[in-house]
């Protein structure tokens, strides 16, 4: 999966399309990534001895194929694409070439 945590994505499909976000977590097993204020879900929590019940609001995750990277330079979407440098693998941005 070329899309990894910390990375800024703009959802290109579904019901939060056109929204930017940072990403929290990837989950390359499922090919599932969470986005920062993206497809929000309420999660009913049961009281404890502790603690009161309380519904909490969390962001749950999305395909990956619904996201794109957005390159640096320009701050459109775009794929991401590999490179060899001297002897390390890096990610690039494949509309401006520019390294992520």
């Amino acid at each position: 999966m070329k899309i990894k945590k910390g990375d800024e994505v703009i959802v290109i499909s579904g019901k939060y399309k056109g929204v930017k976000g940072k990403v929290l977590e990837s989950r390359p097993t499922e090919s599932r990534v969470v986005v920062a204020g993206v497809n929000r879900t309420k999660r009913h929590i049961k009281p404890t001895q502790e603690k009161p019940g309380h519904i909490q609001d969390i962001e749950a995750p999305i395909h990956v194929s619904n996201v794109a990277m957005i390159d640096p330079k320009s701050k459109k979407p775009t794929r991401v694409g590999y490179k060899i440098v001297g002897d390390k693998k890096v990610r690039i941005a494949k509309k401006s070439g520019t390294e992520i």
